[in-house]
């Protein structure tokens, strides 16, 4: 895999992604819930591209001066390429210019994530019972600048 280019996502970016969002990524992000999250004033998405085609998403939602991670999605066909990693140091990168923190809720089953984030100083700080699906516990991760 070449080069991964990461810039801001945009509703262009959106539709070009649009009829294969949820088979090619991620059953939990569809369309509708991106379009609001991209307009949205108080949340910042941006999107990982590979020779012009988009390989990964990620966004926050800001909230006084903390940030909240959304989501941050590879295609499915692109995992472990590094990806998830250059969208990760984005989202800390963008964070603190105005934040103080930056939280997320991983499943707990997700080991790979969890690696990933601790790697990055993420601390364990807390659960959400039956979080995903009503089955799955959340752990509640978060980065203090």
């Amino acid at each position: 895999m070449s080069e991964i280019e990461i810039s801001a996502m945009t509703l262009k970016d959106l539709e070009e992604i649009k009829s294969i969002l949820q088979k090619d990524f991620d059953e939990f992000w569809n369309y509708e819930i991106l379009k609001e999250e991209i307009v949205n004033t108080n949340s910042s998405y941006f999107v990982a591209k590979n020779s012009n085609i988009i390989v990964g998403f990620a966004g926050i939602k800001k909230i006084l001066d903390e940030a909240n991670i959304m989501n941050i999605v590879t295609k499915k066909t692109c995992r472990n390429n590094g990806i998830a990693t250059s969208l990760l140091k984005e989202l800390i990168n963008f964070s603190k210019r105005t934040c103080t923190t930056i939280t997320l809720e991983v499943n707990e089953n997700n080991k790979i994530a969890i690696h990933l984030y601790e790697k990055f100083g993420f601390k364990k700080v807390g659960m959400r019972k039956k979080y995903y699906g009503g089955i799955d516990n959340a752990i509640i991760m978060t980065l203090y600048f």
